[in-house]
């Protein structure tokens, strides 16, 4: 018997009864040039089946060659995940029948992984400031498979499609997939911790400069293994694999929903069923996929093509000894420079924001300048354009420019973001934007003094209410000067101003 959607169970009483076991497994493609096995271009969003040649088609008598700097970034991922690295390993095909993958086999790697018996330390992002340590099982290299494009059913799946397209470019691009062991005494904190676990690799795997971890565009993607046992049952229950999610967030919703569905099931009497999953973004909810084989129904035997691998020991020390500063520990240092509290630190990291304030900091920003315009006036034009905040079309260098212009007295608050508005639109550098809209202060002190004249005589009675004594009645006059002059005066100026010329103290 399975659960279907109204057989769910409210996630708290699930976690009153069952205890969670997570698996994770994280696939990164590597931030390589070529394919693994190829030369081919692995560029994210060329015209379908571009970049293929006869090896990635496996095209009879084609032969794969290892790819070097492939090897290289999986020797970096598991040294940074406290992995010991194999002295020899060796490639393995994966047998299955895979639609796009045109050699209807994947190699990779089974039982002699280039990484193993490593840990990540993470720290929850609820704000609770807990750390737990993720024991990881293995890291190996192996292939990506091709794209299929399901057309013309009303889901995207090839149920109820008219017919299915192949895009083989992504077939053959370099992936290192991350297995942890079995994740155990999460309880209620389950979600959470498979969302911090993901965002803390896809933070540590972006400081290695061995991916662009876009899980929009599928360089990060994350097979949640979740099981359900009874309450104090050392004996680990059926799992489910919910395959490829691609977002933060839905990692989280995934693993509560499966929590919560497969306690239905037990519930009700029923078995969880070892298969693979789904996840809708719309609802949600996870749906079925097919049965979920053992490592025995891939009938994995080593690969004849490839020579076994045995990085040096020397090697690997030397790329040791590049590793860059860990995230966690550079945040850690930041907000220690910055004198940014808990709170302010989170929302950066939240809005992965910490390397562009670094940035613009560098530029010459103070940091709390470069977090509140990354933060707020950039962050609701990340939102506006739909896009992430690193996707923004301005630089750090940029912005601290133009916060520069506004401490220099050049630009108003309000013209900066005009300016902002200018360079994100691609109108140039902040100083084109500047001369191209005219957006300048209005500095000169005789055009102001005849502004503010002006301003004056047009209200009389509001400039006899300030001579009274009534000096929040200056802001009318200043209004009438900005709107004057568009904007482009120093309000701060302008009041001084009206008050001096009524000589009246501020």
């Amino acid at each position: 018997m399975t659960a279907s959607v109204t057989d769910l169970v409210d996630y708290d009483e699930a976690i009153e009864k069952y205890d969670p076991v997570l698996g994770l497994e994280v696939h990164v493609e590597l931030g390589t040039v070529s394919k693994m096995f190829c030369g081919c271009s692995t560029t994210f969003g060329a015209p379908p089946n571009t970049q293929v040649c006869p090896t990635c088609l496996a095209l009879p008598g084609a032969m794969p060659v290892i790819n070097e700097k492939a090897v290289e970034f999986a020797v970096r991922i598991g040294l940074a995940l406290n992995c010991s690295i194999a002295s020899w390993c060796r490639f393995a095909r994966k047998n299955y029948f895979y639609p796009d993958m045109p050699k209807n086999f994947q190699t990779s790697q089974y039982d002699e992984p280039i990484a193993f018996g490593g840990y990540l330390d993470v720290e929850l992002d609820d704000g609770s400031g807990e750390t737990i340590r993720i024991e990881i099982e293995r890291a190996h290299m192996e292939e990506d498979t091709g794209k299929s494009t399901h057309v013309g059913g009303a889901t995207g799946r090839i149920h109820g499609a008219e017919y299915s397209l192949l895009d083989y470019n992504r077939a053959g691009v370099p992936l290192v997939e991350i297995v942890t062991k079995p994740v155990t005494g999460t309880r209620a904190s389950a979600p959470v911790v498979a969302r911090s676990y993901v965002r803390a690799l896809r933070d540590l795997l972006a400081s290695l400069g061995v991916s662009d971890v876009r899980m929009d565009q599928g360089s990060l993607r994350c097979d949640a293994n979740v099981s359900l046992t009874p309450a104090g049952n050392p004996v680990f229950g059926t799992r489910t694999e919910t395959k490829n999610v691609n977002s933060l967030r839905s990692v989280e919703r995934a693993v509560r929903y499966e929590i919560s569905r497969q306690a239905g099931v037990l519930d009700a009497g029923g078995t969880v069923i070892q298969e693979t999953r789904h996840f809708d973004e719309s609802t949600g909810s996870t749906r079925s996929g097919r049965v979920k084989e053992t490592a025995e129904d891939y009938r994995y035997f080593p690969e004849p093509d490839l020579v076994p691998l045995a990085p040096e020991a020397v090697w690997v020390e030397q790329i040791r000894a590049s590793l860059p500063e860990l995230p966690w520990v550079r945040r850690a240092r930041l907000q220690s420079d910055w004198g940014f509290t808990d709170l302010e630190m989170r929302d950066l990291v939240a809005a992965d924001a910490v390397g562009l304030v670094e940035g613009t900091v560098a530029a010459g920003a103070t940091p709390t300048e470069a977090r509140s315009w990354w933060t707020a006036y950039l962050g609701q034009q990340a939102n506006t354009l739909g896009v992430p905040l690193t996707e923004l079309p301005i630089t750090p260098q940029q912005l601290a420019t133009v916060i520069g212009m506004v401490n220099g007295g050049s630009l108003t608050v309000k013209l900066a973001r005009q300016v902002v508005d200018g360079v994100l639109a691609g109108e140039g550098e902040p100083d084109a934007v500047v001369q191209a809209r005219g957006l300048a202060v209005v500095s000169d002190d005789s055009a102001l003094q005849a502004a503010v004249d002006e301003a004056l005589a047009a209200q009389p009675d509001v400039a006899d209410k300030i001579r009274s004594g009534k000096v929040q009645a200056v802001g009318a006059v200043v209004g009438a000067v900005m709107k004057a002059t568009r904007g482009k005066a120093d309000a701060a100026k302008v009041r001084a101003l009206v008050l001096s010329t009524l000589g009246v103290e501020g």
